[in-house]
């Protein structure tokens, strides 16, 4: 199977403009999801990693860290769209993209791995990464909702096939005698969705010229266009086991974040 790993990088950002470039604990932010890239590659997989971007001081800062990349339009509405303008120009077409941000520079990399593995054991139309809340987790992202209501994504899914069921903002599922589930386990039933994607080859070239579905509009999320087409998606269990846990890093208060967060977890890769 040949992947092809795509880390969108864009130059342009209302908040912090240049951000592949912005230090992190004295690595740039696209250095180290390179490096994340590039520490699920290893051994004997068929994959290649490419940054995609629209600018010359990104691509300059690639050729000196020693990865490939590709020019892509300024005009790419979504990663989505730029890592499609990257993979339509490679000389061999992949079997699977996976869709690695280059504002995610604390994503463990056997989540990448897992996402490789899962689309190599049963293709599906897309993969994505979910971890299962603890209780405390849960409580956690229920408090943060009565003040930022559509933070933190929730998945439902069959957990034999992994064959997602629906996403959302609002936490999912409702359940009845909550009680009686704390007292028998740890963890709730309730899934948070990590916003990675892995993507067929032929569900890259179609997504982007896909109707933006009505659910996708009211809720905010790109993956239910897939959903609301009638294509497959297989959720992919994955824990942090303790590593820091972070998303996107939008703002220079999000770069505080993430350097507090390697001085105390350490960085993940050694």
């Amino acid at each position: 199977m040949r992947t092809v790993i795509v880390i969108p990088a864009r130059y342009g950002s209302t908040r912090l403009p240049g951000k592949p470039l912005a230090l992190i604990a004295g690595q740039t932010m696209l250095q180290r999801v390179v490096q994340i890239a590039q520490a699920a590659a290893k051994g004997n997989r068929d994959i290649e990693v490419v940054v995609a971007t629209d600018d010359e001081r990104i691509a300059k800062h690639a050729g000196e860290i020693g990865v490939a990349h590709v020019m892509t339009p300024e005009s790419c509405p979504t990663g989505t769209d730029r890592a499609q303008a990257a993979v339509a120009q490679l000389k061999v077409r992949p079997d699977f993209v996976l869709n690695l941000q280059g504002d995610a520079p604390l994503t463990p990399p056997d989540f990448v791995s897992a996402m490789i593995d899962a689309f190599e054991k049963e293709p599906a139309d897309l993969v994505t990464p979910v971890t299962q809340l603890s209780w405390e987790q849960l409580d956690k992202l229920r408090e943060s909702k009565k003040t930022t209501p559509f933070s933190g994504t929730t998945a439902t899914f069959d957990e034999k096939t992994g064959l997602a069921f629906w996403f959302s903002k609002n936490i999912l599922p409702a359940m009845r005698k909550e009680a009686d589930l704390r007292a028998k386990s740890p963890l709730s039933p309730v899934w948070r969705h990590i916003g990675l994607y892995g993507y067929s080859s032929a569900m890259l070239e179609k997504f982007p010229s896909l109707p933006e579905g009505k659910f996708e509009k009211l809720e905010g999320l790109e993956q239910l266009r897939v959903l609301e087409h009638g294509f497959r998606i297989r959720c992919v269990a994955v824990d942090y086991a303790g590593r820091a846990n972070m998303s996107g890093v939008d703002s220079p208060e999000d770069i505080a974040r993430a350097e507090a967060l390697i001085a105390k977890h350490g960085e993940l890769l050694p």
